[in-house]
């Protein structure tokens, strides 16, 4: 693949932030989110193992196959992140950017905890809250996404009380402006090129994009919403 901004909260700092804190060897990784076929292609390339990818929505998996193109050592699939088809134990290394911050972050942490190794890692990316209490439009950029955001200081503990330990921790929130400025020029520059049925269809999408944009950028969403990553580790039973 070639060389690209990852285009998810966190951008090109969450992978980085692996790659420098986790010195371990992985044999086998998931990837658990769409639009994370640059993470999935670095830690292959990083650790010489093969990766496993999932999303949720049969338009991702079209999207992840044809930019994951020749990768041999990675394969791309649809699957519920609750409720998966793997063993247990199957993964030195599971990652997820932005991905599980969701109405679903318990079952699908438990489902991690099943399928990680004894003394695996798992690399999470998440969209917090800084305040306890948000403000009604922020509130609705959370449900508009079915988002379940913890409180910042919480993070760390909701991970703690599952039996994980922590290795590592960066508070990438500083990545956010530079995320919604990106996605503001994309959907700009984007909309010439869609054809009117295209417009109607992604409607939604566009719409949800330019109001989370404009509520961070301009609208002080910026000083409740917040992007933490973690390393954590699987307790060896």
């Amino acid at each position: 693949m070639n060389k690209e901004k990852i285009l998810l909260p966190g951008l090109d700092k969450q992978i980085d932030f692996l790659k420098k804190n986790l010195l371990a060897e992985v044999s086998s990784a998931l990837v658990i989110g769409s639009a994370s076929e640059i993470p999935a292609a670095t830690i292959s390339k990083k650790f010489n193992c093969t990766v496993e990818v999932i999303v949720e929505d049969y338009e991702s998996l079209l999207n992840s196959k044809l930019l994951l193109g020749n990768e041999s050592n990675i394969n791309a699939r649809l699957m519920d992140f609750e409720v998966t088809d793997f063993d247990s134990s199957s993964f030195d290394l599971v990652y997820a950017q932005a991905s599980i911050s969701s109405i679903k972050r318990n079952k699908i942490v438990k489902e991690i905890n099943r399928i990680l190794k004894p003394g695996g890692y798992f690399c999470v990316g998440e969209i917090v809250a800084l305040n306890k209490s948000v403000p009604r439009f922020v509130q609705d950029i959370f449900d508009s996404s079915n988002l379940l955001p913890l409180f910042n200081n919480d993070l760390a503990g909701y991970y703690l009380e599952r039996k994980f330990t922590l290795s590592g921790n960066a508070d990438l929130t500083n990545t956010l402006k530079e995320y919604f400025s990106i996605n503001a020029d994309l959907l700009k520059s984007s909309k010439g090129d869609l054809t009117q049925q295209e417009k109607s269809y992604y409607k939604k999408l566009l719409h949800k994009i330019s109001h989370e944009s404009n509520a961070y950028l301009k609208l002080g969403a910026d000083k409740y919403i917040g992007f933490v990553v973690l390393l954590l580790q699987k307790g060896v039973e």
